[in-house]
Formats: structure tokens, sequence, C-alpha cells
């Protein structure tokens, strides 16, 4: 019987880059074939049953409940162009008619 139970759906997850032994990476990857299962499910499952029986932890945990996690910053795209209100005319104007500066190479 494995430890680890069989995945319940509809969990929020997100995506975390982490560094293994390359004795715990085989592990992992052998244990998860085991249970028939993917290698990030069997990690959250240890995090899970393994700091549950914690106690010290868990009572630390409910005096500091706040997050410790890395505040997640989102990429956005950067325009491909400038985009310049339909507004100012004059300045879309002279911004088209304007050469573009090059840089020397040397």
């Amino acid at each position: 019987m494995s430890v680890i139970k069989p995945r319940a759906r509809g969990k929020h997850v997100i995506d975390h880059r982490t560094r293994l032994d390359q004795e715990n990476h085989e592990t992992l990857y052998a244990y998860a074939a085991f249970v028939d299962e993917e290698p990030d499910y069997v990690i959250n499952q240890l995090v899970e049953t393994v700091l549950a029986k914690d106690k010290e932890f868990l009572a630390w945990r409910t005096a500091h409940p706040e997050s410790y996690a890395p505040r997640r910053f989102v990429r956005t795209q950067r325009p491909s162009r400038l985009v310049i209100p339909q507004t100012d005319r004059l300045t879309r104007e002279l911004s088209r008619d304007r050469p573009r500066e090059r840089a020397s190479v040397e």
C-alpha cells in the first residue's frame, strides 16, 4: 500500500522550481511511476503528509499564519512600438517624420 493517496482534483497549483539531490530525483520519479502519478503531485503529497506530523511546526504555523512564499512577479509583454494617443495628432505626425537614430559601430 502506498503512502501517497490518489489525486484529489480541484486544487490550485503554481509553478515552483527546485533542485534535488540526484538520488532523490531518481527516487521521486520511481515513486511517481509506482503510484502512477506525476512527480509534482508526489512532492505536494510529501509536503502535506510529512509536515502534518510535525507538531512543533504546526504550532508555529498557527502563531505565524502570514505567507512566507516569495512574491510572484507577472511579466507583461512590452509593446512592440510606442502607442501615441489619437488626440495628439501633432506629436504623432512629428514622430512619423523624424528619422530614427542608429547607434554607430566602430
